[in-house]
């Protein structure tokens, strides 16, 4: 078999090709208070796998994805996005600052990483219909990608979703149903009409390949930076599904060979939703309901939070929150001075960035990238209080 999972919480591998979900020995959906057990990590057989990157890299990863073709991906411009270089002056010293731009990806969002994987294995499985829960971002990216592989998307979304986001998502075609609740009780019912339909389900975390979509933004960093990694890379964190495939990505270049170190990965959350990097060294999980303009990342329940813990644990990650304001105000210096406009979920990454820069950054760790994940476009009602008539 090409890959195989393995559960994160007992360690159980997993030998199949057929869809799978959680671990089938412990796995469990989250509860109200706490997140799900189980999640599974996808694991490939690296001694036969390239350690030579620009083979890899020329193949378009594709002995490090789980899908059979490169060609069963949607055909869109999904990944490679621009990577924008910038320098930053703090006490005398050069600071280096690369901006990783997702927001340039098909439908403005990093998530069309794992819609694409997710699309393209159920595509290979001949499954047509694919349901979400999502607060915007990934749902308007599954429905394009969808759109474009002329699969049908379902999509649960909090009814307070910003409506440039439930645009998108009716304008690809998708079936849209609006929740009362947040974004927790749209995951819920994702899963259970996905379950009693048949569907195939998309969910971050829940479905093991979001993360395996994700972490290409990795290969790209090495690749657009010739190998020469950051000393920081900052990252919005919600569920912990973005951070886990940062992670993973460069894990499986260690696994390989081709890097022989982590680089120190910041997981940044809004003040108002930082269920995930609080709960790090609990023993039991506390929740603290959500309230932060960064609706992308707004979350009670973290659904990747053990595999994000687990990576962040090991490899000596850092945590760190953000204010609404400093949100804000990073969204505004970063418009202002790379004509990059990100919206405030993406915009907490610079902000963490701003905040070492005026803090912590040592002589030796003068190389730094922040990840952007979604076009500023995506919620303009958030920046409206920075705008004067």
């Amino acid at each position: 078999m090409k890959f195989k999972y393995v559960c994160t919480n007992c360690r159980k591998v997993h030998e199949t090709n057929e869809v799978i979900y959680l671990c089938s020995e412990c796995g469990k959906n989250a509860t109200a208070t706490t997140p799900p057990v189980g999640i599974l990590k996808v694991i490939y057989n690296y001694d036969k796998i390239s350690k030579n990157f620009a083979e890899i890299a020329e193949n378009q990863y594709i002995d490090l994805l789980p899908i059979r073709d490169i060609y069963s991906m949607p055909n869109l411009a999904i990944g490679n996005t621009p990577m924008y270089e910038y320098a930053f002056e703090r006490y005398g010293e050069e600071i280096t600052l690369f901006i990783k731009d997702d927001s340039q990806n098909p439908t403005y969002s990093f998530k069309d990483r794992a819609s694409a994987l997710v699309s393209a294995f159920a595509k290979e499985k001949e499954i047509d219909t694919i349901v979400a829960a999502s607060t915007g971002n990934a749902g308007s990216s599954l429905a394009g990608i969808c759109a474009a592989q002329q699969q049908k998307a379902i999509i649960y979304v909090p009814k307070s979703a910003p409506i440039a986001k439930l645009t998108q998502i009716k304008m690809y075609g998708a079936k849209l149903v609006t929740v009362d609740g947040n974004y927790d009780k749209a995951f819920d019912l994702s899963i259970e009409a996905g379950n009693k339909n048949g569907w195939y389900n998309r969910n971050t975390a829940y479905n093991p390949l979001t993360i395996e979509g994700k972490k290409t933004v990795a290969f790209e960093i090495y690749q657009q930076l010739e190998g020469n990694l950051p000393n920081r890379i900052f990252v919005p964190v919600g569920d912990g599904v973005i951070i886990s495939g940062v992670y993973k990505g460069f894990e499986d270049l260690l696994k390989i060979g081709i890097i022989d170190k982590m680089p120190i990965i910041v997981a940044v959350q809004a003040e108002g939703s930082k269920n995930l990097i609080s709960n790090i060294d609990n023993d039991e999980f506390i929740v603290e309901p959500s309230n932060t303009i960064a609706d992308s990342i707004s979350v009670d329940i973290p659904r990747n939070f053990y595999m994000t813990r687990n990576f962040i644990k090991e490899y000596n990650g850092e945590i760190l929150q953000v204010s609404d304001k400093e949100i804000l105000n990073a969204s505004k210096a970063l418009s202002e001075t790379t004509g990059l406009f990100a919206e405030p979920a993406a915009a907490a990454a610079f902000a963490g960035f701003m905040t070492y820069l005026n803090e912590d950054i040592a002589e030796h760790e003068s190389k730094n990238l922040v990840l952007l994940t979604g076009s500023g476009l995506k919620d303009l009602a958030a920046v409206q209080e920075l705008i004067a008539e």
